[in-house]
């Protein structure tokens, strides 16, 4: 493995979800990184096929969402937000179990989120988020919602 290759780590509260740090090369000019490669995560077999960008204002609110067949990987190219996570996923071992992750700009983290986990998020400052995902969009079929302020993920 070479340091352009950061191996994913289990995140702790959810199984099945990763991060990755991102190593950045620095010098006079700016920074460089590889945001993502297929091989950080290879117990997990997915194709990305198609890649988003979202831009939030300061304060906005991107509520809980979850997918029957997506899976997403997040990096926040500016700014910084907060993410709501939450296990809907009956057989998992973490089902309904929830967490909270800061992500920005300046952290270099890379966050996988699988099928029928909520996911989503506050802008703590005007931001860029960047993530993959497995389908293309179809109108919001494969999606659902979740009250921020569920009280049974509370």
């Amino acid at each position: 493995m070479t340091d352009f290759m950061p191996p994913a780590q289990p995140f702790p509260h959810i199984h099945g979800m990763y991060t990755v740090s991102i190593r950045a090369f620095a010098d006079e000019r700016g920074r460089f990184m590889e945001t993502f490669r297929r091989e950080w995560f290879p117990s997990v077999s997915w194709d990305k096929i198609q890649t988003n960008r979202s831009e939030s204002k300061a304060g906005v609110l991107r509520g809980l969402h979850y997918h029957f067949h997506q899976i997403d990987y997040w990096y926040v190219l500016h700014g910084r937000i907060r993410v709501g996570l939450a296990d809907l996923r009956p057989n998992s071992p973490t089902f309904m179990h929830t967490a909270t992750l800061h992500m920005g700009e300046d952290d270099n983290i890379g966050l996988f989120i699988p099928i029928g986990v909520a996911h989503g998020f506050v802008a703590l400052t005007d931001c860029i988020l960047t993530y993959m995902v497995n389908n293309y969009y179809d109108g919001g079929a494969d999606e659902r919602g979740v009250a921020w302020n569920d009280p049974d993920l509370a």
